[in-house]
């Protein structure tokens, strides 16, 4: 498993553009990210190289902050790569709450970022079903 920082916001312009500066500036690199909105509010979503230090960093600067559990997994970035390792997930009838994706380390595959209902069920899955998962330590390097 690995830590997601997840940051509530406001839809005005120039929050995103504040939550970024104040990461930079300390020195926090963003891996991944994802934004899901309303009308009202925006849920940013962030893998970083420390997220312990970016959600103190975060708190301190007035943003409304949690941290999320998610698991790192590598799929083949070919046409049903990903439809796959979904198809795998739900005949062992693991429920994805969301997911998002980015480019991998080699040509040869893609990094999704999976929320599930069960963390450990998942974990034992992409064993048994021979799906590599990304180790914490190595996804906040990438």
């Amino acid at each position: 498993m690995a830590k997601q920082i997840s940051v509530f916001l406001e839809n005005k312009a120039g929050r995103l553009s504040h939550v970024t500066r104040v990461l930079g500036d300390s020195g926090i690199n963003i891996r991944a990210l994802s934004i899901a909105d309303t009308s009202d509010f925006g849920i940013l979503r962030l893998i970083v190289n420390d997220p312990n230090e970016a959600y103190r960093i975060l708190k301190e600067a007035g943003f409304t902050v949690s941290e999320t559990d998610v698991i790192a997994v590598q799929v083949p970035d070919s046409p049903g790569g990903l439809a796959t390792v979904l198809e795998q997930m739900a005949e062992e009838n693991i429920n994805i709450e969301y997911l998002y994706a980015f480019i991998g380390t080699s040509e040869k595959d893609a990094l999704v970022i999976f929320k599930v209902e069960d963390f450990e069920k998942a974990r034992e899955t992409f064993i048994k079903k021979g799906i590599k998962f990304i180790d914490e330590h190595k996804l906040y390097q990438m």
